[in-house]
């Protein structure tokens, strides 16, 4: 099969699968996000409408989500991951720990110094909105990693048969100007060309990229082989004009990153809160739409006149006065077609319902009351547990895709892409050939860990207490790993716990310290007593010359 071939028709099979979803996430985007996905408008180039929405609880909700999403998972302001080692106790040597902790501030500097949080914040939302993300983690000369957001509906994805995504076809609309910028002049179609010499820069193209694993197709670019991903840029239509790709090139790693909300097994889109609170808040709209009706049937209702008064001017203004003829039956004068009596307390009820199963939907509790609590942290993780427990749990799973499928596949990314520009001082010797582990030490993975945190508490306190009636007791717990695992669940800075090898030394120091005050007490006290049989006389009667001269006292 020929490249072009190949890539048409794989490109119509898995766009084909997303079509699928298309209507479902156009009518999300529609009254929860009209700014997320734009293209799935029928028209792309048209302006989204908001029109769609009255109530906007759904979309402040989706907004908190992804504000407390950012706060929680990947706060720019605090550190949210750890690097580690399988073994720990390898992990706690000093040299070990020194340039583990090292490597993790150059991360968080190449993080801070790219547009990682800036992309993060949008597929946080929309994975909030439709339950998947998609992200593009490309080097970059200046700042290492630059990380391209692709909005929901642009890509299509297709996955291993672990699960893992490893395939990603999408579409670009460019202008000319942006596709010399990228690809250069010399391998665009004459089209393209033509437009550019004429100074048509806004003139806009579909750009197809494809990334995949490497296979016998692309046998044809000797250059790509050593790769296991390829990626392959091409202008629609150009295959037929005989035209070479944009772009060939290749990834040691898969470069993106697509996260899902929630994923049913064998599915490759996944599903999130929009989805299942559209009915919601299209229930939501609809009732507010009716208050709006009855609100206004009261303050204007519907009017009826005599027939006298059908060529008189009518007056409906405050203070508005109208001259009529009187009736005998008394039907004169303007009023209500009927009364208007709404039962409008009961429309705000259900609607206030409607509204906090929407927020619900959002996990707004959660995230409001981890950002409403103004201290650092709760007093105690006893009251984490007793306070929050239970929603946190509701949000665990979510949160460990998270880590697999988001956080861990861009640090490994961004890992190896600043290992390959030789950022990172060299390896100790003991862990070359060991796997660098990633542990999630945000707010919200820490909050889950209270329950840990909570039982060594409780069991130290337990056996201090048990110590008043058996001293001996306390041997049988290791303090100082409770210290360990204490620091390492409530996400305390590395620095702050010293490695084991440290604190031997420093107690082997103490030690040597002490030894020698104690020898330097005795020597004195040997020196005092040679001084003082210095001064004694023994040439007189006394028991001292008796005991010299090998005499009896």
């Amino acid at each position: 099969m020929k490249l072009d071939d190949y890539l048409e028709k794989r490109r119509e099979a898995l766009f084909k699968e997303l079509n699928i979803w298309i209507p479902h996430w156009r009518s999300i985007q529609e009254f929860i996000s009209p700014r997320r996905g734009a293209f799935l408008l029928k028209n792309p180039k048209k302006a989204p409408r908001f029109s769609s929405i009255i109530d906007n609880t759904a979309s402040m909700a989706s907004r908190n989500l992804a504000a407390g999403m950012q706060a929680g998972v990947t706060s720019p302001a605090r550190k949210w991951f750890a690097l580690g080692l399988e073994d720990t106790d390898m992990a706690e040597f000093g040299e070990n720990k020194r340039w583990l902790q090292t490597v993790s501030r150059l991360m968080y500097r190449i993080f801070r110094k790219s547009n990682f949080y800036e992309a993060t914040q949008m597929a946080y939302g929309s994975l909030g909105n439709f339950g998947n993300a998609g992200m593009l983690v490309m080097p970059d000369f200046n700042n290492v990693i630059h990380c391209h957001q692709l909005p929901v509906g642009s890509y299509a994805l297709d996955h291993n048969d672990k699960g893992e995504i490893d395939t990603v076809y999408r579409n670009i609309e460019m202008t000319v100007r942006n596709i010399v910028l990228k690809f250069g002049e010399k391998n665009l179609p004459n089209q393209i060309q033509d437009d550019h010499r004429r100074g048509d820069y806004m003139n806009t193209y579909t750009v197809r990229h494809a990334i995949e694993p490497n296979g016998q197709i692309f046998d044809d670019y000797r250059a790509i082989k050593r790769f296991p991903f390829v990626s392959i840029y091409w202008i629609d239509g150009v295959f037929k004009d005989g035209f070479r790709p944009l772009r060939v090139s290749g990834f040691h790693e898969f470069p993106g990153m697509f996260p899902r909300w929630d994923l049913e097994s064998g599915d490759t889109y996944g599903t999130g809160p929009g989805s299942v609170v559209l009915g919601d808040v299209k229930q939501l709209q609809t009732e507010q739409r009716e208050k709006g009706k009855a609100i206004a049937k009261m303050v204007n209702p519907p009017l009826q006149a005599p027939a006298t008064m059908k060529n008189s001017t009518i007056s409906t203004l405050p203070g508005g006065l109208n001259f009529h003829q009187s009736q005998m039956n008394g039907n004169d004068g303007v009023r209500p077609v009927y009364q208007v009596d709404p039962k409008l307390g009961e429309m705000r009820e259900d609607i206030f319902e409607v509204q906090q199963r929407i927020k619900r939907g959002f996990y707004e509790d959660l995230f409001l009351m981890l950002a409403n609590d103004r201290r650092a942290q709760p007093v105690t993780a006893t009251e984490i547990q007793e306070r929050h427990e239970e929603k946190l749990l509701m949000l665990g799973p979510v949160l460990e895709r998270q880590d697999s499928e988001l956080l861990d596949a861009i640090i490994d990314r961004t890992f190896a892409l600043a290992e390959r520009a030789q950022l990172f001082p060299p390896v100790p010797e003991d862990i070359v050939d060991r796997d660098i582990e990633v542990e999630n030490i945000s707010i919200l993975a820490q909050a889950q860990k209270a329950v840990g945190v909570a039982a060594i508490e409780s069991t130290v306190a337990y056996v201090g207490n048990l110590a008043g009636v058996k001293q001996d007791i306390v041997d049988k717990l290791n303090l100082e790993q409770s210290v360990d695992e204490y620091a390492d669940m409530m996400g305390a800075p590395p620095s702050i716990i010293r490695p084991d090898d440290d604190v031997a030394e420093i107690r082997n120091d103490r030690m040597s310290q002490e030894q020698a005050l104690a020898q330097s007490q005795m020597a004195q006290e040997a020196a005092k007593t040679a001084e003082l049989l210095s001064k004694t006389d023994t040439t007189g009667d006394n028991a001292l010359a008796d005991v010299l001269a090998g005499g009896m006292v």
